[in-house]
């Protein structure tokens, strides 16, 4: 179940990976023109416009790129599958439609209806579609039929099953919706204290990958929060709407760059040239873009202690932002280049005493980290006993160096005898295995990733970073070659 549900976390990472293609274009149009729309000038309005058209259509893209990711391959009819499932549940369940199916105005339709193009539907539609292609991909009809045979077969089961989903959402999806406001309806009544353990969670969660299913709630409009939608398209309250997001820059931008140089600082002299190497790529990462996961997974698994400090100081982060109500906003994360786009948004508030609290929060982090690595003998990057000495050796770089990463990764992992399947999220390789036992942990660290996750008796994760593809493309290329 739990490596289900990672899956589907890793399948949101490509309709993810679109946000920052709209905070560009919007946060260009309000750079030009910051009061709202670009009532003042056409190019603004055009940028503007045009990067709402992806915010906006989020629950579609979450519809396609779940069922692309679930199905067993990747597959175009997999994709168009899921956009079929996902125009006949909305279709079905539109306000017009349900006012028909029950008999009633229109105005006395449940308003769970009014809402029902979401993310969280967009998910039930990409898993719905997956399935189907995984179930009927490769069915032969009789030979009259012949040509709705296979691939052709999937968008027609798809929406042939979108009946009977959208049947039962008729009745469950007012429960589910009621549900979801009344949670965050709690968390946000709390006011900055909510938005303090909603970034607490947040940072808990990002182990299992089921932080998206939390950060649906907030970011998008699935209770009617909303919150990146609803600050990039000026729809809010200043110095409120935000409050989900302007936490994390202070973290993201700051505050894990300093751990980082912490961890950097506390590693053992013969090592620091290695560690050095990562933590700099790491924290230039997490400062410049906002991910952050090359740099927690240095620290997650081997020092769980200061992950959960970690997560203790976001959660802190987002309640003294909150409180102060300084605001800004992200399309994809919370690192300088969402931070410059959105400055100068209508419901950007004091943005720039993020970067005051940003450099307390350095302090923080470092001195923290510091202590904590030096009073419990942590054994952070570059601490390890000198047997370990592979696991943060330089990384290859003989000949194309993702192509002998990725040769030195797979032999690690046991190669064409263990390795069943190989994807990849934004930073991970997700590899299925036969024999974890078969898995030589020490040679894989010893290419030089950040770390490795080990989640379950036949699933590991390769933690590379954002250059992953290469090595997943590389490892896919090697799979096939012996195939």
């Amino acid at each position: 179940m739990m490596n289900y549900l990672q899956r589907i976390g890793r399948s949101l990472m490509l309709p993810v990976a679109v946000l920052p293609a709209a905070a560009i274009l919007m946060g260009i149009g309000y750079w030009i023109d910051p009061t709202g729309w670009g009532a003042d000038s056409p190019v603004a309005a055009f940028l503007i416009k045009a990067g709402a058209s992806i915010i906006d259509n989020m629950s579609v893209l979450f519809a396609v790129g779940v069922a692309l990711g679930m199905a067993k391959k990747k597959d175009g009819s997999a994709a168009l599958s899921g956009l079929v499932a996902f125009l006949v549940i909305t279709t079905l369940l539109s306000t017009d439609s349900v006012a028909l199916l029950q008999g009633v105005a229109p105005e006395n339709v449940n308003p769970a209806f009014i809402k029902i193009k979401n993310q969280f539907v967009g998910i039930i539609s990409g898993l719905v579609a997956a399935s189907m292609y995984n179930r009927f991909s490769h069915v032969k009809l009789p030979d009259a039929l012949a040509f709705f045979s296979g691939k052709r077969l999937v968008p027609i089961m798809s929406a042939v099953a979108m009946l009977v989903v959208s049947g039962v959402m008729l009745f469950i999806w007012p429960v589910i919706y009621t549900a979801l406001v009344s949670f965050g309806k709690e968390i946000s009544a709390l006011s900055f204290t909510g938005a303090g353990l909603y970034g607490f969670f947040n940072r808990l969660l990002i182990p299992t990958g089921l932080h998206h299913a939390l950060n649906s709630v907030f970011w998008f409009d699935v209770a009617g929060i909303n919150d990146i939608g609803n600050f990039w398209s000026g729809n809010g309250e200043k110095g409120v709407t935000g409050m989900y997001q302007a936490g994390f820059f202070p973290v993201m931008m700051f505050g894990l760059p300093a751990a980082g140089l912490a961890m950097y600082h506390a590693a053992k002299p013969a090592k620091k040239k290695q560690v050095a190497s990562l933590m700099l790529a790491a924290g230039f990462a997490s400062f410049f873009t906002g991910v952050t996961e090359p740099l927690e997974f240095a620290f997650m698994f081997v020092a769980p202690a200061l992950y959960v400090a970690h997560a203790a100081l976001t959660g802190l982060s987002l309640a003294i932002a909150s409180f102060f109500q300084w605001t800004a906003g992200f399309g994809f994360s919370a690192g300088f280049v969402d931070f410059l786009l959105s400055s100068r948004l209508p419901l950007a508030n004091m943005p720039y005493m993020l970067l005051l609290q940003g450099i307390v929060f350095a302090f923080i982090y470092y001195f923290l980290f510091r202590f904590l690595i030096a009073k419990f003998n942590l054994m952070t990057p570059g601490r390890e006993e000198d047997a370990e000495e592979g696991a943060i050796a330089d990384p290859v770089a003989d000949g194309d160096k993702f192509v002998s990463m990725a040769a030195e990764i797979y032999a690690g992992l046991g190669g064409d005898e263990n390795v069943t399947s190989v994807d990849n999220c934004i930073t991970r390789l997700r590899v299925e295995v036969k024999n974890m036992d078969a898995v030589d942990q020490r040679r894989i660290k010893a290419t030089g990733v950040p770390g490795i996750n080990i989640v379950g008796p036949n699933s590991i994760q390769v933690v590379v970073g954002t250059s992953v593809q290469f090595v997943a493309d590389e490892v896919e290329r090697l799979r096939n070659k012996s195939a």
